[in-house]
């Protein structure tokens, strides 16, 4: 699934790990989430879209 979090990320000056700490997840699934090999948790989802202020499907495109 094709995402923005990355730029979002990099927005705020965050590292992946400091986005991680946040999030209460790795830094590898930080990784895995900006590259697209894992889609997030529906409650992963959420706490994305919280800490960013901004809709689910504003960050992430299941077309994409």
């Amino acid at each position: 699934m094709k995402n923005s979090l990355r730029a979002l990320r990099e927005g705020h000056g965050w590292t992946q790990g400091a986005l991680a700490d946040q999030l209460d997840v790795s830094r590898q699934t930080v990784n895995a989430l900006e590259t697209g090999r894992y889609d997030p948790s529906l409650p992963l989802a959420f706490r994305i879209s919280g800490l960013f202020g901004r809709p689910i499907e504003a960050i992430f495109d299941p077309e994409g």
